[in-house]
């Protein structure tokens, strides 16, 4: 079914590719005018739809900036949210906000960075609020590289390796027909390109693509696995704690695909599984699902993805007598050292 939508939409494709190139030749012409703030500012981004890690980018970056002293700042734009505007999400010491008023992400990365964060449509506007609000003096933008009507010290763009290597595949075409919400020539404007491995080995650049990264900052990132923890108590668990328990896989993210490799990797069972469309939105029903099948397939445990975790925590109720688990992860780069001093450069 989805393959025949890309089909019936293919040729809006072709005119999305010109309005972007057609908004980019004017950013870069600056007939659309860019505003600074008063911090400093780096984006983390993408080109494709989803699923390139970008929170566990941000996370990274949060915790090396805390350790180099830098008052930062979270801002989103807050995917899947019931509110629309500014909103403040964490002051730095509290969660003053719910999951449904400000998306998922942002939720996750406050409560782990303990820092200030923060959700608006338009970045500029709520990078201005955030500082007033909570006097920030570097702001990490999440799943920003597309919205460049704010200036940024530096832009880091991740690309997922799997989705690189489906060279010819019809995923590397404009949205609604494939997956790029910019053509890989848009790598010109990043100064960090990340090219992350997940949980799979690392491969070459294709060659048809490989001048899209030439004089480039390219980087290599990878998952590490921080083990399995308790939705409800926090409890820290190791993979091998679970090995050949049979449970129930729940998750709501783009690409499950790495999720689903390294319980699979690690001998964890994940026939009975129930996968949801990006930012799943838990109600009742998803709930009630997740308990029907759990029963019936007899299995030990659920466990999901931190993202997920997040909105099922809000159930706490209403699956009180299941024990729910959480896979935590973490993002590393190869180079890090490297990584950590182009970024410091680049706040002076």
């Amino acid at each position: 079914m989805l393959e025949l939508l890309r089909i019936i939409f293919s040729p809006f494709a072709f005119i999305y590719a010109v309005i972007i190139r057609v908004r980019n030749y004017l950013f870069d012409k600056n007939i659309f005018r860019v505003r600074s703030v008063k911090a400093k500012v780096i984006s983390v981004g993408n080109i494709t739809v989803g699923g390139s890690g970008k929170t566990p980018t941000v996370l990274m970056l949060g915790n090396m900036l805390k350790i180099f002293n830098k008052r930062i700042g979270i801002l989103s734009r807050g995917y899947g949210r019931r509110s629309f505007g500014y909103l403040l999400v964490s002051n730095g010491n509290e969660i003053i906000s719910k999951v449904e008023q400000c998306g998922d992400e942002i939720i996750l990365v406050a409560e782990e960075l303990k820092v200030p964060a923060a959700v608006c449509e338009k970045r500029a506007a709520g990078a201005e609020q955030l500082i007033e609000d909570t006097y920030v003096d570097t702001i990490i933008l999440d799943d920003a590289f597309q919205h460049r009507w704010i200036y940024r010290d530096l832009d880091i763009v991740l690309v997922d390796q799997r989705f690189l290597l489906k060279v010819d595949f019809v995923e590397q075409n404009p949205i609604p027909l494939g997956m790029m919400r910019e053509p890989f020539e848009s790598l010109k404007r990043a100064d960090i390109i990340i090219l992350n491995r997940k949980f799979s080995e690392q491969s070459e650049i294709p060659a048809k693509l490989k001048r899209h990264f030439a004089g480039k900052e390219v980087f290599h990132g990878y998952y590490s696995s921080q083990g399995i923890y308790d939705v409800k108590t926090q409890k820290s668990f190791s993979l091998e704690d679970f090995r050949g328990q049979k449970s129930l896989v729940v998750c709501g993210i783009a690409k499950p695909h790495s999720f689903l490799k390294i319980l699979e990797q690690n001998n964890i069972d994940i026939t009975n599984k129930l996968l949801y469309p990006d930012h799943a939105n838990y109600t009742t029903a998803e709930v009630q699902e997740i308990r029907k099948l759990f029963y019936d397939a007899n299995t030990h445990s659920v466990l999901t993805t931190h993202k997920d975790a997040v909105k099922l925590k809000n159930f706490r109720k209403e699956l009180d007598d299941i024990d729910i688990y959480y896979l935590k992860i973490e993002m590393k780069i190869e180079e890090q050292d490297k990584f950590n001093k182009l970024v410091l450069n680049s706040l002076k």
